[in-house]
């Protein structure tokens, strides 16, 4: 079978509320059934999250996500051979989900809480950097950007710069311009039309625009459930634009588009 080039991040939300899946995967058994089907249909890497960060939501205690997050890591390191990203901005979650068994760090907040950077380069496993302009709380009240790319950019070598200074090697960093997180629409379409651009900070871009608001509002607001095939469409075009990894909720979906997609572009080469 086609391997493909793009790296596939399955999402497993252990929360509650979380927008596409809230509350149908909190017991363990019904979460490592879901993280089995998402191995079997081509994800690389399951992400885990015990903090819903949907627009408006508030946040989890560390106890509560901790709770939520590390039986899970655990039985899913004991039953299935595959990278685990911890979805969080806590830095004593990313302790404790990496000793459990996560090799990756996925944080909306680009480790902005006190004490993550250190943490997260203790700790010495990859991050994910992700854009997000205020709070989940607050962050789609009114977001304004003069130019939405350039200031994402700029964030971002902020943030690298102060990682490397804090020791985190420069191969352990991803990132992701954060659709949906402070941006309106249009600020999304932007994003998605000038993806490349942010391939000159030379860093794996990431991509989540799975199941979000952008695509069922772009669909006569189209129910969550039903927003597979514009967000399949929408991971291809960010892959096309220069994305490496797109994290998702409908894995096969996603692969068979992709299998396509890279199958036609390995033609060209």
């Amino acid at each position: 079978m086609h391997k493909s080039k793009t790296v596939i991040m399955g999402v497993l939300n252990i929360t509650p509320d979380s927008f596409s899946d809230g509350g149908q995967y909190l017991g363990i058994e019904n979460a490592i059934e879901r993280a089995k089907i998402m191995v079997d249909q081509g994800a690389d890497i399951i992400d885990i999250g015990g903090e819903s960060t949907r627009p408006g939501s508030n946040p989890a205690t560390t106890e509560e996500e901790l709770g939520r997050v590390i039986p899970i890591i655990k039985e899913i390191k004991n039953q299935i051979n595959i990278p685990i990203s911890i979805d969080t901005s806590k830095p004593e979650v990313m302790e404790k989900a990496v000793v459990a068994g996560a090799s990756i760090i996925n944080d909306v907040s680009a480790l902005s809480a006190d004490g993550a950077i250190s943490m997260a380069s203790s700790l010495g496993v990859k991050v994910c950097l992700m854009h997000m302009k205020g709070m989940p709380r607050t962050m789609q009240d009114s977001p304004t950007y003069v130019d939405v790319v350039d200031e994402i950019k700029d964030f971002f070598s902020q943030k690298i710069d102060e990682c490397l200074k804090s020791g985190i090697n420069n191969e352990n960093i991803i990132i992701d311009p954060g659709f949906g997180f402070g941006k309106t629409l249009n600020h999304n379409l932007e994003i998605l039309k000038r993806l490349e651009e942010f391939n000159s900070l030379k860093l794996p871009l990431m991509v989540g625009i799975s199941r979000k608001s952008m695509i069922g509002s772009l669909l006569n607001d189209r129910a969550v459930n039903d927003r597979i095939i514009g967000s399949v469409v929408a991971a291809i075009m960010a892959v096309q634009n220069g994305a490496s990894i797109v994290r998702v909720h409908d894995v096969m979906e996603t692969r068979d588009a992709l299998n396509i997609l890279e199958s036609v572009n390995d033609l060209k080469e």
